[in-house]
């Protein structure tokens, strides 16, 4: 006997539709850049700035926990 709202058929479904494909580069953490996501970010983006994006691709909240040497990461391609 309740009303549920949804976002089927809806103009959401047409911006899912619309949503550009992430592409990403999966690799291991070399020794040397452990704890160090700007490094990462700098050899694949040439800049250190995108630290973060490495970081959010891959649920790291604390480098210096989750970022360690042999560890699979994902590059996500900008």
């Amino acid at each position: 006997g309740h009303v549920t709202t949804t976002t089927v058929g809806s103009d959401y479904d047409k911006l899912i539709r619309n949503l550009p494909i992430v592409t990403s580069k999966v690799g291991k953490v070399p020794n040397m850049f452990d704890n160090r996501p700007d490094m990462i970010s700098n050899v694949f983006y040439d800049t250190p700035g995108y630290w973060w994006y490495i970081m959010q691709a891959n649920g790291i909240t604390d480098p210096f926990e989750q970022l360690n040497p042999g560890d699979i990461i994902t590059i996500p391609t900008i």
